[in-house]
């Protein structure tokens, strides 16, 4: 029903503009006596067999929505009725900021895919923090963190300690956004030396709190061999929790979209089917060489239970939808938990 009469209608419209009208109508829906019940009894799969033991946590199912979809986290509360395990909300920056100017976010239906450069929009810290305190607790909530697009290089990691510290209350784990490619200064989020720094001071904050939540590092896939290398070696060297692997991609090899589409489209981060094999190579290499030293959240380019489990059987110890999850509709996740059941 989804693929057939729902996503051509919601396909003919701007991408941006659907985002937030599928927002209402899943919240105005979730409200309505009943629905919660139906979505679960459509979505949600549940068997201890599914369960996930990571970072200390526990996961209802391997599954999990991918930071961007719910950025300003409101409506965490109504995705769990469609069966993830766990959901990251963000990327949430210290102040509020618009992003980039618009039109920012566009389909590749081609190609199965989404340009976006959408610059970090969200409502900021405190919106977030209001939003988390309604939490209740049906999934794991994990916490993707930024800097404002406005910010020094020299308090980019000032930007994701006041991000770390207020939100330590409100989320079971925590990711640094540093691969974003929509965001300016990315070479310095990218360089070893401000890398280290980074972990390191968030760590030490970390260790102030009676309870120490897991951090990761989200990696961009276009990381060649010896930027992995660099990879494992700052996991070893900082004992980080664990990777996302990963963002979106720059690269536009091999796409059906024509090229003077791309060109009318610009830049920005390419997520979808493209990036499957991208990311999946990503997962395994850093799996294989560091000899699993290290858990990884798998993303990118999921469209089908045979998708998820190629990234798990790569070396993934969860993964995440957000373009899948938009392309093929909430059946989605319940297809992939089935799928690892058989």
């Amino acid at each position: 029903m989804y693929k057939a009469i729902i996503r051509p209608i919601l396909f003919s419209f701007d991408p941006e503009k659907v985002h937030y009208f599928t927002f209402s109508m899943v919240r105005t829906l979730s409200k309505i006596p009943g629905f919660k019940a139906l979505f679960k009894a459509l979505f949600v799969v549940e068997d201890k067999q599914l369960e996930r033991q990571l970072f200390g946590l526990t996961f209802k199912n391997p599954v999990g929505l991918a930071a961007g979809f719910d950025k300003n986290a409101v409506l965490y509360n109504d995705l769990a009725n469609f069966g993830f395990g766990f959901i990251e909300i963000g990327t949430v920056t210290p102040k509020a900021q618009e992003g980039n100017p618009k039109k920012r976010l566009f389909r590749l239906k081609d190609d199965k895919g989404i340009i976006n450069r959408m610059g970090f929009n969200n409502e900021g810290l405190e919106a977030a923090i209001t939003q988390l305190k309604k939490n209740k607790g049906q999934l794991i909530i994990g916490g993707n963190i930024g800097k404002n697009t406005q910010t020094r290089p020299e308090d980019y990691t000032k930007d994701y300690l006041e991000c770390f510290n207020a939100l330590h209350p409100y989320v079971n784990y925590f990711v640094l956004n540093v691969s974003c490619p929509n965001v300016g200064s990315h070479a310095k989020l990218n360089d070893k030396d401000y890398l280290l720094e980074l972990i390191s001071s968030v760590q030490s904050a970390n260790a102030t709190f009676d309870t120490q939540k897991p951090i990761l590092l989200k990696i961009a896939p276009d990381l060649n061999e010896i930027q992995l290398d660099e990879i494992i070696e700052l996991i070893a060297e900082t004992n980080l929790d664990g990777v996302i692997a990963s963002n979106t991609t720059i690269d536009r090899t091999g796409l059906k979209t024509s090229d003077a589409r791309l060109d009318e489209i610009g830049n920005g981060g390419l997520s979808g089917q493209p990036i499957k094999t991208k990311s999946t190579k990503v997962i395994k290499y850093l799996a294989d060489k560091s000899n699993k030293a290290f858990p990884i959240i798998g993303v990118g380019g999921i469209h089908s239970a045979e998708d998820a489990l190629e990234k798990l059987d790569a070396g993934a110890d969860l993964v995440q939808v957000y373009t899948g999850f938009i392309y093929e509709g909430p059946a989605l996740i319940k297809q992939i938990n089935k799928a690892l059941l058989k």
